[in-house]
């Protein structure tokens, strides 16, 4: 088993971070918050006073944190997780972070010998919670068979996307489609319901049909529909709305570096970046619903 280091227990890491530990990985913890360390502790958890400390005597180095510059200031210069750990470290970081600074945070633990693979996860809180994430990848091959070994105790879909970055890449592409569907079903939903169709029989109707999605199937964004989705918990998160604007400015500048035409992309972006403005930025990007209801 591995002596994991998990630095950053939000939502998310936290209980990632105690998936490990019941998969019988030795775990020491650190977050800013002293909370969210003590619940994961109660788990059976070591507690380290910093990150560096965490990184004391681990193997595998696992971070999830806000967004890149969070993850560049915590791996790089000379105080740097990358400077500092011992040779033979394997460093994964699970944040949804743009591909650039992936790729030159991996670059500077590969040009000091150690592996490194971007890990970003889909699945939300609950998935974190059942262990059941969906791990996209990217990194060197035997980086990555290295990993998934530790990601198999946090995920159940672990896929190798391609080098340095590539992980990120995959994240964005698929959390810019979910916003696509989600955008959908929620206003057929809403129009079906505006005809005075039981949203529950036409949800199953397009569950049989060709307008099956994710959204539908497994988040329908109709209340009282499906009775563990947000939706049917005053859209409770979950997703927050935040996220997925965060999600989809990534994508949206991807799609600028790469001259890709994403229209579809944009308009789900313009959608939700209106709704979360109405005061919507901590509800469960289901809610989005609410806004074709007016």
């Amino acid at each position: 088993m591995a002596k994991v280091a998990f630095i950053g227990l939000g939502n998310m890491g936290g209980p990632m971070a105690a998936n490990l530990v019941k998969a019988g990985h030795q775990v020491t913890v650190f977050d800013l918050v002293e909370a969210a360390m003590d619940a994961v502790v109660a788990q059976g958890a070591g507690k380290a006073a910093s990150a560096l400390e965490a990184l004391a005597g681990a193997d595998t180095v696992i971070t999830m944190l806000p967004a890149g510059k969070h993850v560049a200031g915590l791996y790089l210069g000379e105080e740097g997780l990358i400077a500092k750990a011992a040779d033979g470290t394997l460093f994964m970081d699970c944040s949804t972070i743009d591909a650039e600074t992936a790729r030159r945070v991996g670059e500077a633990a590969a040009a000091r010998g150690l592996q490194m693979i971007d890990a970003p996860v889909s699945g939300g809180v609950k998935a974190a919670q059942a262990g059941t994430l969906a791990f996209m990848c990217g990194g060197s091959a035997d980086g990555f068979a290295r990993g998934k070994l530790v990601l198999e105790g946090m995920g159940k879909n672990i896929f190798h996307a391609g080098d340095h970055g590539a992980g990120q890449i995959a994240k964005i592409c698929n959390n810019m489609l979910l916003a696509v569907h989600m955008v959908g079903t929620a206003e057929a939903l809403q129009l079906g319901a505006n005809n005075g169709l039981d949203p529950k029989v036409l949800s199953e109707i397009m569950l049989n049909s060709s307008g099956k999605n994710w959204s539908l199937e497994n988040y329908n964004p109709y209340p009282d529909v499906m009775p563990t989705a947000p939706a049917s918990n005053d859209y409770k998160p979950g997703f927050m709305v935040q996220l997925m604007l965060k999600d989809l400015g990534l994508a949206m500048e991807n799609s600028l570096a790469t001259q890709s035409s994403v229209p579809m992309g944009a308009l789900a972006r313009s959608l939700y970046a209106s709704f979360s403005s109405k005061g919507n930025a901590q509800r469960d990007f289901s809610s989005i619903l609410e806004m074709f209801q007016s």
